[in-house]
Order: structure tokens, then sequence, then C-alpha cells
């Protein structure tokens, strides 16, 4: 770590330390007033380098929001040089760790934050004040894998037809996801995202990164701004859902796309229909749509989460700092490069990496 990066981090911790009990400690995961702290390690290893090696993990989301506060980073990788950035065009916070030929690449991070229930009031007129013009724009727009033109302009035409707000457009799309998609248990990962193809051959299957893409691209197309939010579940759910927390501390598969919607008034509405689909597929075994529980995760999932789960950042087509092999769709796995090829985050033969959550009282 260079010397001002550990400064940084230094005061960060040492800032954290300071942390009001109730911040600190609390556990209500019900109550949104409620923050409760966390410390995410992630520890890679590269066991086949090949010339330059280099690794890129992400970090918590910055800058600050209501459900969740940055705490600082610090990091150490044996004969490699590590630095911290921001990617310039969704603020994404990246660290890159680079190894010459004939080092063995290994790096650990640790990430502390701190995450709080959101529930947004969906009822009357609302008084959160204006994003600004430009963000908002920045997240109507197109990217690689979410289109608005085509096959998702045409069905998200279909689906807001005699929606009249912002809410009204979210919520039809969000309902007809739920009702349309499925979960497939076989796909690698948390999926691609890659949302026409999905409309195109009809296969409106996958997990999270697909699902809840498919709700940002319909609201983009829509003309709802909207974000898919990349991140990793820390610890179970206090709402009784066994299938949407992380009941161990080793989180390594826990990672979870979620997605935001902006309505004039009520700022970014948090959903999640990818997770109503997780509940119908694992809760219990398996529960039918009109289950109860199915019920009443459809009902909170849109404007609500329970952020027992980091969010590291909103960022698409992704060039990471120093890359040779091209761009991400998203980052939310640690990602690798040697002078031979980009690794397959989801290869434990190559590259391995191990990710654990502990809860700071």
């Amino acid at each position: 770590m260079d010397r001002r990066a550990f400064i940084r981090a230094s005061a960060a911790w040492s800032a954290f330390a300071t942390l009001p009990a109730g911040m600190a400690g609390a556990r209500a995961a019900a109550d949104p007033g409620k923050w409760r702290s966390f410390e995410v390690t992630t520890r890679a290893e590269v066991l086949n380098p090949a010339g330059v090696t280099r690794v890129w993990l992400p970090t918590p989301l910055t800058p600050d929001t209501a459900y969740q506060r940055a705490l600082g980073n610090h990091w150490s990788a044996e004969g490699g040089n590590v630095r911290f950035s921001t990617d310039p065009h969704y603020g994404a916070g990246i660290v890159t760790a680079e190894w010459p030929a004939g080092q063995k690449p290994v790096i650990t991070l640790a990430s502390r934050f701190a995450t709080r229930d959101i529930a947004v009031d969906l009822s009357g007129p609302g008084a959160a004040p204006p994003e600004s013009a430009e963000l908002l724009k920045k997240y109507l727009a197109p990217t690689k894998l979410l289109p608005t033109d085509g096959i998702v302009k045409e069905t998200a035409d279909k689906i807001v037809k005699g929606a009249g707000s912002d809410v009204e457009k979210a919520r039809a799309i969000y309902e007809w996801i739920v009702d349309n998609t499925h979960r497939d248990p076989k796909t690698r990962g948390c999926g691609l995202g890659d949302i026409r193809f999905m409309l195109e051959s009809g296969n409106l299957s996958g997990k999270c990164a697909d699902l809840n893409a498919l709700f940002v691209g319909l609201a983009r197309a829509a003309g709802v701004p909207a974000r898919d939010v990349y991140g990793i579940r820390v610890v179970k759910s206090d709402l009784g859902y066994k299938s949407l927390g992380a009941n161990t501390e080793n989180i390594t598969k826990a990672q979870h796309c979620r997605a935001e919607f902006y309505a004039t008034g009520r700022g970014w509405v948090p959903v999640d229909p990818a997770d109503v689909r997780k509940v119908i597929l694992e809760e219990g075994g398996g529960k039918q749509p009109d289950d109860p529980m199915v019920v009443a995760a459809r009902r909170r999932l849109f404007g609500a989460w329970e952020m027992n789960w980091l969010a590291y950042n909103y960022a698409h087509d992704l060039l990471l700092p120093g890359a040779n092999r091209g761009e991400v769709g998203f980052f939310m796995y640690p990602q690798c490069e040697t002078a031979e090829a980009r690794l397959d985050s989801l290869d434990p033969d190559n590259f391995r990496y191990q990710i654990t959550a502990k809860e700071l009282v």
C-alpha cells in the first residue's frame, strides 16, 4: 500500500471507532433508522500467473447513500503495486494490484461499511430533493447489455401502456418480470445481463444480473431512469428468508445485483424482482406464487431493501485500470488478467479467491 492510501485507510478506520453506538452495533433490521456495521475481506490468489499479472477488486459504494456508508479500505499485496481509483463515469471504486513476472500474486482487501434497511414511501407526492438532469440522463442511456431500442422498447411500451407516472410504469415492469420470468439455478454466477438476447430468444430465465437488468433496461426504454446496483450479501436475513441472506461467514458465492428507479419527489426507489423469483424457487424447497411468504416478498421488494447486503457500484461496460483485454459488462466479482488472458472469475482452478464477512459490534 502506498503511504497516502495507508493514511486514508487509517483515518477512515479511526473514524469508525468513534461512530455512535446505535450505528456500530444495532441489529433491528426492520427499523430503517438502525445502522449495522460490517467488515468484508477478500483474499485473491492467481495460481498460474504469466508475465505481468493484474487483479481488480470492487470496494463499497461511494458517495454515501441513505442505506450505506463506506468506512474505509485496507489492503496488502506482497511484491505487488496497489492503487485505488474511481471510474470517471460511474464512480465505481476499484483496487488494482499489479505484480511483475516471477512474483506470486496474492492480495488481501478488507473493507468496512455500515448499512441500514431502506423503504421509500410511495404514497402521496413525496418531497425528496430533485436529482441532477445530467445524472438522470446517464441512467436513461443504453449500454452494450442494456439496449433501449428494438425489442426492448417494443416490450416496454406494451408493458407500461396506460400507466401514467414513473412509479406506475416501474410497478408495471416489476410485476411483469415477476410474472413472466423464472430463476434458473443452472445459470453460472449471477448471469450475463444480456437483455436483448433474453427477449429475442424468449428465454426469460437467469439469475439476478439477468432479471434485474431486464427491469433496468425496460424502465430506461420506457423513459424511467433506472440502474443496476452490484453487490454481495453479507449476513442472514432477519425477515425469515433463508434464501435471501448469507448464512455463513464465507460469502464467496453470495454476489447479488439489485435495481433502483428514479421517481420525482421520491428519489431513488429500491426494487428487486429477481429476489421474488428466488423466493419462489428456493425458499423452503420452493413455493407457489400465491404463498404468503412470496406475496410478502413481492409487496416488500417494490420500494424496500433489507440491507444485509453490501452495494459495490452501478458500473456497466467498465474498462478496468491497465486492462488489455477490453471492458467488463459489470463489476461484481474479482477480476484478473495475466499476460496470456483474462481469467474466468468463476474458475477457481486458475483464479482462487475467498470472501468473508463479519458484523462489527
